[in-house]
């Protein structure tokens, strides 16, 4: 049929032809066969030809039409499956941009966590060679990404030149170049948004040995250098050097890069590159300010990278208008949007004479050349929102600035910038989809929008006096289209609010404000606003006050130039203190005599050292500084001291000397030093020489840190009269000629210093032990005290005194070193400050060492490259029984000063006495008649920071001490002995004295008269340094310093003193204890809330004619008071019915009302204010019903119950009191049974299901009263955070514990509730918990849990409650003896955790006694646990065996142990033991074998057996006797022997002889019986294992333990 023909050939164009036709034939000779047999008979040949033409004809019609039918059913069928299958691809399609659409409208849906698409891959390189770390991030929020080297962040700006970090499109990089030893490490790339964040690692090591390139290394030499240049604004400069590379091959070209302040440049209209193949050549086409700074050209190869760096100075232009200022600088654009761009720009260093009135800023659009004035008047602070743009459109801005003069020049342009979101930015540069070939137009049903819902966290951002910038979040209910922005202000104090974009609404999320009236208080909102309508409007802001929130930063600190070279000069100055967004700094100078100031820098520096270049030789210059940030210019610093530019001696003060130290000043814990390289001089060898020898990026960092100033603005003046005079004795008396030998100058210092601490040292008489620590005093004899004196006088005690002097010297050489701890491969150091400090303080120390071979001592080395600030340092690397001398070099603003002697010689091996080591660095504090406070810190082995005040003293002697630690093995060494302090009570001396001012503040107050102009008070608590700026705030003002207490708490509980640097000693300290502390907050208190006392309240006496008089009387009341007259908390005023009079003289207050109506029953209050100080009294005027004499209120327990109540009166027996919940009756009170009292309802475990409006109805015959207590919303909250207060107070001070994961703190309270909101603080910043530092409750208990604590988590811990009133914090300090005493503990219970779960186990037991019939085989298996995997060892009779054949001994995975003998004899018997042994422990099992005689092998019967042996159980005792456990000094065990089967036992009790049975079923029942022995048996043995005994009524066999589900069970098996 047609219907077997494949639907291709039917439609193939040869069908009919070949495939039809022959289908027809076949059907056409299928009927002639069959009609000619039907009708071969009676039919002509005519007629069957005729017949047959018909049949044919007919088969040949069906054939086509069914055919037909055929092709149109499948062609229909066809079209219905093509018409469905695009109906389903058009749904999904319909289904999917709907999706889109909505997670378009909603980003929170896209939003994802980070993911590492490609992660960096590790690496090994040469030294000297570049490598770069790559990676691919996703993630929405973009993430931010941070890279780390050893968990530590890289900071480019720090190692300058070192590290390269980009980030292009989801693509980071960081390159490393010319690796060295040191960047041998892990590197992990953080990447984090709102979603959260994600890590990986890769590792780089760098290998020694060459780098080649076609087995050629490059060798690069840059010569012919560019050095320090200088132009103008609107010049063209060219710099450039001449490159030579060996070998030079012919078509090998370097990378040439150039580099502005470690800013790579690319090239642009203002900067032109040039490679000639020999000359690198960098063009400025046009100079402008912003070009000013460090140019570094880099030429890189193959085989590493060299660079070279010089300065360049760029001058501004000629003022077109004479007396203008210069032109800003550095105009750039931030928070580009929609409506508004920040502009913001850095001021010019030169003002032109006047000070500058401020700046103007003009836009000019993309493509044209207009510019248009954004500001009418001059803004002063440097930025400034210019509104007012075309959405999309580009712009360029510029500034100018104005003073009195005129305007100066215009800026350069900033970079164009869009007006459009950055959201929008970003989709513009995002890609576009793929081309699909399908352009789909579909129609949706129009959306019926929705009024957006409130705006989220508006704040306000950034305020000045100009302006005010808002910023908020879109709401989460906005609709399917978008929205826009209303914005609305009010007043303070008012309720009037006032739309600021009346006309158009604001389609950014941000918005600037201007023309606000300067000093006034606004707060702020938003509406959204759509098609459908204006929304709510958001929270208000609080209360923001327009003015300039940024201060102008202060003046910075003092000024030390240095001679370099003969043009230059090093200047070096103290930060301005507390400022804040810190811009900058311009150096100016003048020659000495002309009073022309020059700027020395017309860009600001971001450091606080500068060379300043261009000057003349010969002359004498003077200095000053001012700091710059975006409020304005702060005032000059002090001028310096004059200084003679010429070079110094050795080649001038090299960069890079100064250390680099945190705020503190310390650049890290005493142990952290290790030196990576060693550098090698000789002693005589200057500073400047030993600096020499540095790398090239060494060389980079110093060629940065230098800058100068214009060469042709420091003109030389006229000869100035009267130059300066030389200085003063002392103040040069460590400035040698460092050509000559140090050794010689620091010896003869040196030789004085240490004959007086010998001398001291030799008098020294034990005094008194304190506890484990002892403290030595000694008084000198008077030849002693003469001669040290006269050494002071010398030199020493003037020189500690600075006085004007040409410039600042370095500090004279440290002394008295000393070994603090020695162990195999390093040594602690510790030595004495210097006498001479060189005018300016220490800012670090520099320790050498070399070593002592048979008395010749070999070069020196350097131990440390980053300077300390503490007076102790490890060295570490050292060899061990190796000899060493050291050597200190104290630093200053000024430089290194020259080394100090060498030390005695010391051996490098491991300590091994049991004391404790020398305490070290002692000083003395406070020095009175009759006492003085003496510190010291600790052995490096264990101790703790301590102190004590020495008393009982002679007034006029003089002392030196000592200090001695005392531990359980005894006492220690002895520590250097201080320098000799006369005790007396300096004229002058002023103690620490407390006051609480009239508005309750309390403070601490210090007074010093003899200050000099380099004096800091300096305090500290408990005589360490206070890092904690949050309790104290310190103001100094003159020779008066204050610290003012915050919030005082428990927290500040604690010694406070008060040091007054480069005096001679001027100290005090103050004791503030609980006591101390309570009876302050008290006096605060009364200071704060004063009370006006009355000498009567309020009273009430009727007059004639019905007139009511109120009156009461004040005893002391100034002419300032006033009175306001209050009745049910309405404000009454003088009238008709109310006649008020106030006798200030007498104090009398009086209120006359005309009658008395039901309508006045009620509460009258007097509410007097005078000043500060309040008062009020109260009357209240009843009915004849029940009513309330105290309203409905609550109050808290001290057990946490919340109690409602109030008074009532007037009460009788038939008086009931009802109380209701939201409407709802709770409680009833009938019948009460007092006339006067009060009605209590208590709420126990108070939670959320308790808010509610609470109420109480009195009723009788006579009337009803009703008070009402709205408990919800804020009431609710103000009554749970009164009981959070409750809990708060109740909590216990943080303690510190340890566990076996690591320490916990923790504090108790009385009670808890679930509502309680508490956070853990972590050096005043709140603590993001993890799965290694975790919080929690347990019961009473709220806790801290940090696991796995390191050195990083030491310091101070809070927990704070909070009770929406400032809340209570709780804190610890875990720190120094604390954390060292927690970890320690922690260690060994960790170690002990470890040992016990770790240890060797016979886990499971083995039998006490093994019965075996003599012959048969034993078998033994036992479980064993450890690790690491013990040793195993079998003993009989205490001795060990091995295994043999007769005696098999296995150990098998660590785990099975197992006993086999294959033939027992009487030989084998005795006690038999397992001993098994790692690290942590041993244990062992033990069992007893016993053999016996053979007997008929009949099978085998158990007995149970006590534990001496005796027979419990046998073969014939009933079974319910059998479920009596037996007992015994261990567990349950079973003793086996060689007895009878239970077939046979069945037999016997049946009567029948045993040769009776058949022989075979007899067989099969034995062979049952002996798979049910062997299944008891298996059950035997896991009771065995089991070590408690079954309780009573238990099966025989118990189930086995959980830890010994997967092992298998100890078997004794016969055989």
């Amino acid at each position: 049929m047609s219907g077997s023909i494949p639907f291709y050939q039917k439609h193939h164009r040869h069908y009919d032809r070949g495939y039809r036709s022959k289908e027809t034939e076949s059907k056409l000779s299928q009927y002639q066969s069959s009609s000619s047999q039907e009708f071969a008979t009676g039919l002509s040949n005519t007629e069957e030809a005729r017949v047959r033409d018909t049949a044919a004809y007919m088969a040949r019609r069906d054939l086509f039409t069914s055919g037909l039918e055929m092709e149109r059913s499948e062609l229909i069928s066809r079209r219905e499956a093509m018409r469905e299958s695009a109906e389903r691809i058009s749904l999904s399609k319909r289904i999917h941009e709907h999706e889109e659409h909505f997670k378009r409208m909603n980003e929170d849906s896209l939003m994802h966590p980070p993911e590492f698409v490609i992660k960096p891959r590790s690496h090994t390189v040469w030294e000297k060679q570049c490598v770069r770390l790559h990676c691919t991030v996703s993630g929405w929020p973009d993430p931010r990404v941070v890279w780390y080297k050893n968990n530590v962040a890289i900071d480019p700006l720090a190692n300058p030149g070192k590290y390269k970090l980009e980030s292009r499109y989801n693509v980071h990089s960081m390159e490393i170049n010319r690796c060295d030893f040191d960047d041998t490490a892990q590197y992990r790339v953080s990447a984090m948004n709102t979603q959260g964040e994600l890590s990986a690692f890769a590792s780089v090591v760098v290998k020694n040995g060459p780098v080649s390139e076609y087995g050629i290394t490059f060798q690069t030499h840059i010569v012919d250098k560019f050095g320090v240049s200088f132009g103008r604004e609107g010049e063209t400069m060219s710099l450039g050097c001449t490159v030579i590379i060996y070998p030079a091959l012919h078509r090998y070209q370097p990378e040439v890069q150039w580099y502005r302040d470690d800013v790579l440049l690319s090239p642009s209209k203002w900067t032109h590159m040039h490679w000639s193949g020999d000359r690198a050549t960098l063009t400025l086409t046009h100079l402008n300010k912003e070009d000013e700074g460090l140019y570094t050209l880099r030429v890189i190869t193959k085989s590493g990278y060299e660079t070279y760096s010089a300065y360049v100075f760029v001058r501004d232009a000629d003022a077109e208008i004479e007396g203008a200022p210069g032109a800003p600088l550095d105009v750039r654009c931030l928070d580009a949007n929609k409506d508004y761009i920040i502009v913001t720009w850095k001021q010019p260093a030169v003002d032109g004479g006047n000070s500058i009135l401020g700046y103007f800023v003009d836009r000019c659009e993309v493509g044209t050349t207009h510019w248009i004035q954004c500001n009418d008047t001059p803004v002063k602070f440097a930025r400034f929102p210019v509104t007012g743009l075309v959405e999309g459109r580009s712009y360029i801005f510029r500034v100018r600035a104005v003073n009195k003069s005129g305007m100066s020049r215009p800026s350069r342009v900033s970079e164009p910038v869009a007006a459009m979101d950055p959201a929008d930015r970003a989709r513009m540069r995002g890609t576009s989809a793929p081309w699909t070939g399908q352009i789909i137009v579909t129609e949706e049903e129009p959306a019926e929008s929705t009024v957006p819902g409130r705006p989220l966290d508006l704040q306000v951002t950034e305020a000045t006096k100009n302006y005010v910038v808002l910023s908020w979040k879109p709401p989460g209910e906005k609709g399917l289209e978008g929205v826009m922005y209303y914005v609305e202000k009010c007043v303070s104090g008012t309720d009037s609010w006032q739309r600021v974009n009346t006309e158009i609404p604001v389609k950014s999320p941000r918005f600037a404000l201007f023309d606000l009236a300067e000093g006034k208080s606004y707060r702020f909102r938003v509406r959204c606003c759509n098609s459908a309508g204006v929304g709510e409007p958001s929270d208000p802001t609080e209360a923001t006050t327009v003015g300039d929130k940024l201060d102008i930063p202060s003046a910075p600190g003092k000024v030390i130039p240095t001679r370099n070279t003969d043009t230059s000069v090093v200047v070096s100055w103290e930060a301005s203190r507390d400022a804040k967004e810190l811009v900058g700094y311009y150096i100016e100078g003048t020659v000495v005599g002309s009073n022309v100031w020059e700027p020395c820098n017309n860009k600001p520096v971001n450091v606080t050292r500068f060379i300043c270049h261009g000057l003349i030789t010969g002359e004498k210059y003077v200095f000053r500084v001012r700091a710059v940030n975006a409020a304005g210019i702060s005032q000059v610093s002090q001028e310096s001291e004059p200084v003679e530019v010429k070079a110094a001696i050795g080649g001038g003060i090299p960069h890079g000397v100064l250390p680099e130290m945190g705020p503190g000043g310390n650049v890290g814990r005493l142990t952290e030093h290790r030196p990576r390289w060693t550098g090698t001089h000789d002693t005589v060898q200057p500073p400047p020489d030993t600096m020499q020898k540095r790398s090239k990026a060494q060389a980079d960092t110093e060629a940065r840190e230098g800058a100068g100033a214009a060469r042709s603005g420091l003109a030389k003046p006229d000869p100035a009269e009267g130059k300066s005079k030389a200085g003063k004795r002392g103040s040069v008396s460590w400035a040698p000629d460092l050509a000559k030998d140090s050794e010689s100058v620091s010896g003869s210092v040196s030789d004085s210093l240490t004959d007086i601490a010998t001398t001291a040292h030799v008098d020294l008489v034990p005094a008194e032990v304190v506890q484990d620590q002892a403290v030595e005093k000694v008084k000198e004899p008077e030849a002693e005290r003469a001669r040290k004196f006269s050494v002071d006088a010398s030199g020493y005690r003037e020189a500690a005194r600075p006085r004007r002097r040409e410039s600042a010297a370095s500090p004279a050489p440290p002394y008295g070193i000393s070994v603090l701890e020695c162990v195999r491969d390093s040594m602690v150091l510790a030595w004495k400050q210097p006498t001479f400090i060189g005018g300016a303080d220490i800012t670090g120390y520099f320790v050498d060492y070399r070593e002592v071979i048979d008395g010749v001592p070999g070069k020196w080395h350097e131990a440390n490259i980053k300077a300390v600030s503490e007076r102790a340092y490890r060295v570490c690397d050292l060899k061990e029984n190796k000899k060493y001398q050291f050597q200190v070099r104290a630093a200053n603003m000024a430089g290194v000063g020259i080394p100090s002697l060498p030390s005695d010689t010391f051996l490098c091996e491991e300590w091994t006495i049991a004391v404790p080591g020398p305490p070290h660095d002692l000083q003395i504090r406070e020095v009175r008649g009759d006492s003085l406070v003496l510190l010291w810190k600790p052995p490096v082995y264990q101790g703790r920071d301590t102190r004590q005040r020495i008393k009982n003293l002679k007034e006029a002697e003089t002392y030196v001490f000592r200090v001695r630690a005392q531990n359980k093995a005894g006492v220690g060494k002895t520590s250097d002995v201080t320098e000799p302090v006369p005790a007396l009570t300096k004229p002058g001396t002023k103690e620490i004295v407390v006051d609480v001012d009239d508005d309750g503040i309390i403070s601490l107050n210090f007074e010093c008269c003899d200050l000099t102009p380099d004096s800091k008070f300096v305090w500290s608590k408990n005589y360490e340094e206070m890092t904690d700026s949050s309790r104290l705030t310190i103001e100094t003002k003159g020779n008066k310093s204050k610290a003012v207490f915050n919030t005082p708490g428990e927290e500040d509980i604690g010694i406070y003193s008060c040091l007054v640097t480069h005096t001679d000693g001027a100290s005090s300290s103050y004791t503030l204890s609980e006591e101390e502390l309570k009876r302050l907050l008290e006096i605060s208190h009364d200071h704060k809330f004063p009370i006006i006392p009355l000498k009567s309240e309020l009273a009430v006496e009727l007059l004639e004619k019905g007139k009511v008089r109120f009156w009461l009387q004040a005893d002391k009341i100034t002419a300032n008071a006033k009175v306001d007259y209050v009745f049910n908390d309405n404000l009454l005023s003088q009238g008709e019915k109310y006649k008020m009079n106030f006798d200030k003289n007498t104090g009398v207050i009086e209120m006359i009302m005309e009658s008395l109506t039901p309508a006045d029953e009620g509460t009258f209050t007097f509410q007097l204010q005078d000043g500060k100080a309040t008062n009020q009294s109260s009357l209240v005027l009843i009915g004849d019903g029940p009513h309330f004499i105290e309203y409905l209120g609550y109050e808290v327990t001290p057990e946490c119950c919340v109690v409602l109540k109030c008074k009532v009166g007037n009460m009788k027996k038939e008086t009931s009191a009802l109380w209701y919940k939201d409407k709802r009756e709770i409680k009833a009170d009938e019948h009460l049974g007092f006339t006067e009292g009060v009605l209590k309802l208590e709420i126990a475990q108070i939670s959320k299901k308790d808010s509610g409006v609470y109420e109480v109805v009195l009723k009788d015959d006579r009337g009803q009263d009703t008070s009402t207590l709205n408990l919800t919303d804020q009431g609710f909250r103000d009554l749970m955070n009164e009981v959070f207060s409750f809990i708060a107070n109740s909590s216990t001070p943080l303690k510190i514990t340890s566990t076996d994961e690591g320490i916990r703190l923790y504090t108790f309270v009385s009670y808890y509730n679930d509502l309680l909101q508490v956070t853990w603080h972590y050096k005043d910043s709140a603590i993001a918990f993890s799965d290694r530092i975790k919080s929690g409750v347990v019961g009473e208990q709220l806790w801290l849990q940090i696991t796995e604590p390191t050195e990083k988590d030491m310091g101070k811990y809070a927990i704070e409650f909070n009770d929406g009133k400032g809340g209570l914090r709780r804190t610890v300090e875990l720190s120094g003896q604390a954390f060292d005493d927690a970890f320690a503990e922690f260690q060994r219970l960790k170690a002990a955790a470890i040992a016990e779960r770790n240890r060797a186990r016979v886990a499971g037991g083995l039998p006490d006694v093994v019965t075996i019939q003599e012959g048969k085989a034993l078998n033994l298996t036992c479980n064993i646990s450890g690790d690491p995997v013990p040793e195993v060892t079998w003993l009989k009779n205490d001795r060990e065996i091995t295994s043999d054949d007769h005696c098999i001994l296995k150990f098998a995975s660590g785990k099975f142990a197992s006993f086999t003998i294959t033939g027992v004899n009487t030989s084998d018997s005795g006690k038999y033991s397992i001993l098994v042994k790692n690290k942590y422990g041993t244990e062992s099992g033990d069992f007893t074998l016993e053999i016996i005689e053979g007997t008929p092998d009949l099978g085998v019967t158990s007995y149970w057996t006590d534990a001496e042996g005796n027979v419990m159980f046998g073969p014939n005792t009933p079974k319910e006797k059998m479920k009596t456990p037996v007992t015994g000094t261990k567990t349950q065990k079973r003793k086996e022997s060689v007895s009878k089967t239970r077939l046979v036992e069945k037999l016997e009790a049946n009567g029948e002889p045993e040769v009776q049975k058949d022989e075979g079923k007899v067989a099969a029942d034995a062979a049952e019986e002996a798979k049910a022995l062997h299944s008891e048996q298996t059950e035997d043995a896991k009771v065995d294992a089991d070590d408690p005994p079954p309780a009573p009524d238990q099966s025989e066999a118990s189930e086995q333990p959980a830890d010994t589900a997967e092992e298998p069970e100890p078997q004794a098996e016969t055989k």
